[in-house]
């Protein structure tokens, strides 16, 4: 079965330029040309991914953005556009956004993005049902992976896509240590932040809403020089028994 995807793009050359060449990878476009047009057509249809231009007529990529964020938390969304400076990037990947590329670029360039945003999803998904339940258990904490709801030191709280990507990183691989390159590779994809100080912010975070003292931490554990690794209650009776 055909990958859908919503291309919303005002630049008519452009739309016909980017619609060709997914059509030519296999791919089901649908076209909409303004921010308004791309919300009904995205409640009304489902899509693997969403492509969206942030400059749009009657309502801007980022509104958008957020829109499609409220009713579907885990789509891919890459953001096309003019504005290039890091504040702008940073913005559009805290509306919700995946991925960021800046006008002009070379096709190419934006059907490996594409590309790469599927299959990542495709594996979560995978990934996701096949070794996570929809509601995973963890001392006096749980997260719920479909509504990114999760119950930690504080109560109830809502995470984030990349916290939430992350975490379900760690517990697929519990009691293995995941490194840095490959947190990058999976949850970042490396063309977004190539900063690791970004991956030691969010543990850090995380390490918050569940660990009873972040600087001991019992679940989300640190392997100097290497990588994190998330560490079972199985796994913690077991070492101290031996």
């Amino acid at each position: 079965m055909k990958s859908r995807i919503l291309l919303v793009e005002d630049e008519i050359h452009l739309q016909h330029a980017i619609k060709l060449n997914l059509e030519l990878e296999g791919l089901f476009v649908n076209i909409s040309a303004t921010g308004t047009d791309a919300i009904k057509t995205f409640r009304e249809q489902k899509f693997d991914l969403v492509i969206l231009d942030i400059m749009l007529p009657e309502m801007d990529g980022l509104m958008v953005c957020e829109n499609i964020r409220m009713y579907d938390s885990n789509i891919p969304i890459l953001f096309l556009s003019a504005k290039n400076t890091a504040t702008d990037r940073i913005n559009g990947l805290k509306k919700g956004a995946d991925d960021y590329l800046t006008k002009p670029f070379e096709l190419e360039e934006l059907i490996l993005r594409v590309n790469i945003l599927l299959e990542r999803n495709k594996q979560i998904k995978n990934t996701s049902e096949n070794k996570i339940p929809k509601i995973f258990t963890f001392g006096n904490n749980w997260i719920n992976f479909e509504s990114h709801e999760a119950k930690g030191l504080t109560g109830t709280f809502e995470l984030t896509k990349k916290e939430l990507m992350l975490m379900r990183l760690l517990i697929e691989n519990r009691n293995q240590v995941v490194s840095r390159e490959h947190i990058l590779k999976v949850v970042w994809d490396y063309t977004v932040i190539p900063n690791t100080r970004t991956i030691d912010n969010f543990i850090l975070a995380l390490r918050k809403y569940f660990e009873e003292d972040p600087k001991f931490p019992v679940y989300i554990q640190s392997a100097r020089g290497i990588g994190y690794k998330f560490v079972t209650a199985e796994t913690r009776e077991n070492e101290s028994s031996e």
